[in-house]
């Protein structure tokens, strides 16, 4: 039997391809997908609203403040490939469960917390389960849909799903904090998971294993070395690029990951195949995700940091602000998926999606002291929410584009870890850049002791300089990846479902 026909499993119990296609079950199990991957974008915004209110009441500091962040980020970066290889191994089910469960308790433990340390401990917890979570939530939506039609209207509903999590996490977390307490920006997850849990032991069918293996030297080098890189630049950002703790980690990071390419390349069974990232559509789709990964945190955070300190925004006015960029985000994703996908493939939907992206920045450099919501922000939001529809419509689907079932885990992973990395770079990096333009500002407008008006002015300008280094990464990045990326529509998916149960003969064969 050929690999295209023994890949996938014809009946429902395989999970290759998911329920057959009459099986109305499959539109029950997207929505499971899309609460377990909500509760995860949800949560990186909660918890930065909720950080304050814990900082008071469990009584750490300013430096420590940012380990909450970095904890999280520094486990769920690191393994993000070991945990997708992980759920092709054992099974995406029970690896959906168990970071269903995983994530559940760690999120109540956190929310219990009476200390310092056991809430780090807890978001480092939580990143690891995401870490498990996110690839198999992606790669189940990839292996459940196959029919064009019915997989361009899921991977619409997901992308929505994924591109306005962050910003539905600020009215969330705002309306949390504000209404109950930071904890409950914790155990919310609990109310996200029980439900997908629920839905995923009631719905999802046990899938047997895809015949991967564990590359464990893989394992080591691309955890290790992406470890150092997002702790050098979460260095970086909290403390100084001429750190030996920033550059000196960055470094070995850099040696890891370059040592974990070239074992790639020679490995029998390896973590990350080169086959899954040679390919022009996919490896296009993960520097997609790495592009927007970085040029994210020009809106969601120093947009915020401006309608919040400037403005005077709280914190629910600032989500409730940013809700019209999220509903056009949902109907440019799904037009994106079931309109533009079919007809013209990836290209234009990324190319333009980061010219969007760019002109919805440059138009945000404009903003004041005195700027009003409706002449200064609700247009280049929305603007900069139709790019981000576009592009999450074509990335997300095409990163998994392709693959047969037993590395749609690990596709899922590499777009995940292309979105983890950015935002890594992208803290550090920007962060550097509005805290330069600050001090140069002052440095050139203010003789004296700056008045709180020129400090004001000088903030501003900070945020404006990192709105127009985003537009020019946004730029650089269309015309990159629109280069890289094939013409035409995507390939049909490299397994179907099957309308019935596959023979016996034919099964003990796969």
């Amino acid at each position: 039997m050929s690999t295209r026909s023994a890949a996938p499993a014809a009946g429902p119990g395989s999970g290759a391809a998911g329920p057959p296609a009459a099986d109305s079950r499959r539109w029950l199990i997207l929505i499971v997908i899309c609460t377990a991957y909500l509760m995860i974008t949800l949560d990186v915004t909660v918890m930065n609203l909720a950080l304050p209110s814990a900082q008071d009441a469990l009584h750490f500091s300013n430096a420590d403040k940012q380990w909450v962040v970095t904890a999280y980020a520094l486990s769920f970066g690191s393994l993000l490939l070991f945990c997708g290889r992980l759920a092709d191994l054992i099974g995406r089910k029970e690896a959906f469960v168990i970071g269903l469960v995983g994530f559940a308790g760690a999120s109540a433990v956190g929310g219990a917390s009476n200390s310092f340390g056991m809430l780090v401990t807890a978001r480092a917890c939580q990143g690891a389960f995401a870490a498990l979570l996110a690839p198999t939530a992606l790669s189940l939506l990839a292996t459940t849909f196959s029919d064009p039609k019915e997989r361009g209207k899921a991977f619409g509903a997901f992308s929505a799903v994924a591109a306005s999590g962050g910003g539905l996490g600020l009215l969330i977390g705002g309306a949390l904090t504000s209404g109950l307490s930071w904890r409950w920006c914790m155990y919310v997850n609990l109310l996200f998971a029980a439900f997908a849990v629920a839905g995923a032991l009631t719905l999802l069918a046990r899938q047997p294993r895809t015949g991967a293996r564990m590359d464990i030297p893989g394992v080591v080098l691309g955890s290790g070395g992406m470890f150092c890189v997002v702790y050098g630049f979460s260095n970086a950002a909290s403390h100084s690029w001429h750190a030996t703790s920033t550059w000196g980690v960055l470094a070995v990071g850099g040696v890891l990951l370059v040592a974990f390419a070239l074992w790639q390349l020679r490995a029998a069974d390896p973590l990350l195949p080169p086959r899954v990232v040679l390919d022009r559509n996919r490896g296009g789709a993960y520097l997609t995700a790495l592009i927007v990964g970085v040029g994210m945190f020009g809106v969601l955070l120093f947009l915020i940091y401006y309608m919040q300190t400037d403005l005077g925004y709280s914190a629910i006015t600032s989500g409730v602000a940013l809700l019209p960029m999220v509903g056009v985000t949902a109907v440019a994703s799904n037009v994106g998926n079931i309109v533009v996908m079919p007809k013209s493939g990836p290209r234009p939907l990324v190319a333009g999606g980061l010219l969007l992206n760019a002109a919805g920045l440059a138009w945000l450099t404009r903003i004041g002291p005195d700027s009003g919501y409706a002449t200064a922000l609700l247009g280049p939001t929305m603007v900069f929410g139709l790019g981000m529809g576009f592009i999450y419509a074509a990335a997300l689907r095409t990163g998994t584009s392709g693959v047969t079932p037993r590395d749609a885990g690990i596709a899922s992973a590499a777009i995940s870890t292309g979105q983890q990395l950015g935002g890594a770079i992208g803290t550090a990096l920007l962060n550097t850049i509005a805290a330069s333009a600050t001090t140069d500002y002052l440095s050139s407008h203010v003789h004296a002791k700056p008045t709180a008006a020129q400090v004001h002015l000088a903030t501003i300008h900070g945020y404006s300089t990192v709105f127009w280094w985003c537009t020019a990464i946004f730029a650089v990045g269309a015309v990159v990846c629109g280069a890289i990326l094939r013409g035409g529509p995507l390939p049909a998916p490299a397994y179907a479902p099957a309308a019935k149960p596959a023979a016996p003969a034919e099964t003990a064969r796969s």
